[in-house]
């Protein structure tokens, strides 16, 4: 049903084309061996444009697990971008050389140019502050195995939701099931921006709230999804020290949240997460990579339409 299709923001698949993904990605990772040749003989090409350990390794990763095999580069100084090469070259070239591109760009919709110049998969691994669908199946599949559905949950996102990625697209994605409700927890400066909240929240209906004491919310929410202030998007090295250190979630924190909450985090982290909630059964940031792994398996070699061999 994917095979030949680019995946450039979470509303490109279906619920049904999520489901789809999920179900191989539970069966990867109940038999890894049975699919260790299904990508045998395919090219994967990494285009980083901005740093990146855990997306690039996960795909490079997910990749060579599947038995095919990986190019590319990790940052833009390595490759012609320096000589002034648009994007649009960069694919056109890179396709004669393979058979799926990943893209990460600090420019939002480069992924999408890249997908219009070519007839290869491009799959976008994060544009500026605008998505990062591939880090919503990696947190979906998680809430899934871990939770078991993605209804009747409230769900609070804590941090940078004005330049959080990974935030904009988890709202798009659990947008569509049902009886979401979210906690934006955040400063002013840093709340979600406005097409955000008028074209995915209010025209959907759902329920949010606005806030900006952690504390005040934490024994409501059945997934706290904390973030990073992120260096990188500020203009502003003053604004950035002021707002960093927001909200640091600690074991004193935890103790207001439920048994069953999950704490999740696209990673890197820096403080916002102390090293004292690592231990916190809850505390599902590293597994959540884990399973970043097997969905990125599970996407390539559905792209791909790669075969149990």
């Amino acid at each position: 049903m994917l095979k030949g299709k680019s995946l450039l923001e979470p509303m490109d698949f279906s619920i049904e084309e999520y489901e789809e993904l999920f179900t191989l990605a539970d069966d990867i990772i109940a038999n890894p061996s049975k699919y260790a040749h299904s990508c045998e003989g395919k090219l994967l090409a990494t285009l980083f444009y901005e740093p990146s350990t855990r997306t690039r390794f996960s795909f490079e990763a997910a990749m060579l697990r599947l038995g095919g095999k990986v190019i590319g580069f990790s940052e833009p100084n390595s490759s012609s971008a320096t000589k002034g090469e648009s994007i649009a070259d960069t694919i056109r070239t890179v396709a004669c050389y393979c058979d799926i591109a990943v893209i990460r760009h600090p420019k939002e919709g480069a992924p999408r140019v890249a997908a219009q110049n070519t007839d290869i998969p491009v799959i976008n691994a994060g544009d500026g502050g605008h998505q990062h669908p591939t880090q919503t199946l990696t947190d979906l599949l998680t809430i899934r195995s871990e939770r078991g559905s993605f209804s009747d949950m409230t769900v609070g996102l804590c941090g940078d939701l004005k330049f959080g990625r990974t935030v904009h697209s988890l709202i798009k994605a659990l947008s569509r099931y049902q009886n979401i409700r979210f906690i934006l927890i955040s400063p002013e400066e840093l709340r979600i921006p406005e097409y955000v909240r008028k074209e995915i929240l209010i025209k959907n209906g759902i329920a949010f709230e606005e806030v900006e004491r952690m504390q005040d919310v934490l024994s409501k929410l059945d997934i706290l999804y904390m973030t990073r202030v992120q260096r990188e998007r500020f203009f502003n090295e003053q604004d950035y020290i002021r707002l960093k250190d927001s909200y640091i979630l600690d074991a004193e924190k935890m103790k207001q949240a439920k048994d069953s909450m999950m704490v999740l985090h696209p990673l890197p982290r820096v403080n916002e997460i102390a090293v004292d909630v690592d231990a916190d059964p809850r505390a599902l940031y590293f597994k959540q990579a884990k399973y970043g792994m097997y969905v990125r398996m599970a996407l390539i070699m559905s792209l791909l339409g790669g075969e149990i061999k």
